[in-house]
């Protein structure tokens, strides 16, 4: 693989993980693992405010991380992929073996960001 691919390639995992990185992304995301849900079950379920679910599902389904279905007065969303899951469950199987060594990391210090 040439340099500039690889460069490119890394930039793009690292967007990915980016999008991952964020506590109310992440929740959602977690909540989703179980079925197609509506803005206000979301809510319901990560505690988040209705505003910032709606804006962190904007910014989920621009990067194609779910999808939208629209079922009478209600919009439906969901995993676009399951391999969305099983990254999240991979995450939690490898946090069983570093869980440690991540929560004494201090040079990834929580911060808020954007989409």
């Amino acid at each position: 693989m040439a340099v500039a691919t690889l460069s490119s390639t890394l930039a793009l995992q690292a967007k990915l993980f980016r999008g991952f990185s964020d506590l109310s992304r992440l929740s959602l995301l977690n909540a989703l693992r179980t079925g197609p849900l509506t803005v206000s079950e979301l809510v319901e379920r990560t505690g988040l405010t209705q505003s910032n679910t709606s804006n962190h599902l904007r910014c989920l389904l621009d990067c194609n991380l779910l999808v939208c279905e629209q079922q009478g007065r209600y919009v439906r969303y969901s995993l676009s992929d399951l391999r969305v899951a099983d990254l999240l469950t991979l995450s939690e199987e490898l946090l069983t073996d570093v869980a440690h060594g991540v929560s004494a990391c201090s040079r990834y210090a929580e911060k808020k960001d954007c989409c």
